[in-house]
């Protein structure tokens, strides 16, 4: 039975490793869907070649990522085999054998449970993302560059935390767009999207958000928390971007 657990121990700190590295590729710049599909890929050894697996070769964050995913796959695929190996081979009886074989199936099913619960999903991410922001070098700076665009802006996606700014608000209270960030969708955490949410959309915590705006500012806000600190830095983004508007409209007036 030592050998079963030792499967079910290794099954589970595989799905706990590529949960991290899907989170990891998140906040670099990957959609949640192609974090996913890269972190699995890349621990399982399958290696698609894809645009996206591009995108990760290119992006030195994301490579080390991927190669710590791959050697990492790589030990716990042959501890999962050694340990099935050994666990039947000294089953003595086929009652053992039977028993070891429900064992491991009903593991499994735990395991799959907890790797396709909506709710564990939710509260394993945050957990893990709060880790990831406190305690490496992922930087929100590399968050989320969906769609890069010209001039420095782009659209990009932001996973709102309990404690974040935009928690609890409406978009028409936040007066996110005076400050030159657009909110194309929110994806809510219990799966639902809404398209191009109007004025009267309270933002929740767990929901993600689809955002347009210049990648600096965007950056800034996701760092944004509650209190008389966030309403200031509001305050001054919306400056800043009164003041690059204006720099602009002199640029275009001016002309070539």
């Amino acid at each position: 039975m030592l050998a079963i657990a030792t499967v079910l121990a290794a099954l589970l700190v595989s799905l706990l490793i590529t949960r991290i590295a899907t989170i990891a590729l998140s906040v670099t710049g990957l959609s949640r869907e192609s974090a996913r599909f890269q972190a699995r890929s890349a621990f399982t050894g399958v290696g698609f070649t894809t645009s996206e697996a591009e995108s990760v070769v290119n992006h030195p964050v994301r490579r080390r990522i991927v190669l710590l995913l791959m050697l990492l796959g790589n030990a716990g695929l042959v501890t999962i085999l050694a340990s099935l190996l050994i666990s039947f081979a000294r089953a003595e009886e086929a009652s053992q054998a039977w028993q070891r074989v429900g064992v491991l199936l009903g593991g499994l099913l735990a395991l799959f449970f907890l790797a396709t619960n909506a709710r564990v999903d939710r509260a394993v991410s945050r957990v893990i993302t709060r880790l990831l922001h406190r305690y490496t070098d992922l930087d929100v700076r590399d968050y989320a560059a969906l769609l890069q665009l010209a001039g420095g802006y782009g659209v990009t996606e932001l996973e709102v935390q309990p404690d974040h700014w935009t928690t609890g608000h409406s978009l028409q209270e936040l007066q996110i767009r005076t400050e030159g960030i657009a909110v194309l969708g929110i994806q809510r955490f219990d799966g639902s999207f809404i398209a191009v949410p109007k004025g009267g959309t309270v933002v929740a915590a767990g929901d993600t958000l689809t955002l347009y705006g210049h990648t600096k500012e965007v950056a800034q806000f996701a760092r944004r928390k509650k209190g008389l600190e966030g309403d200031a830095a509001h305050r001054a983004a919306v400056a800043r971007h009164e003041t690059r508007d204006d720099e602009q409209i002199g640029e275009e007036r001016q002309g070539p």
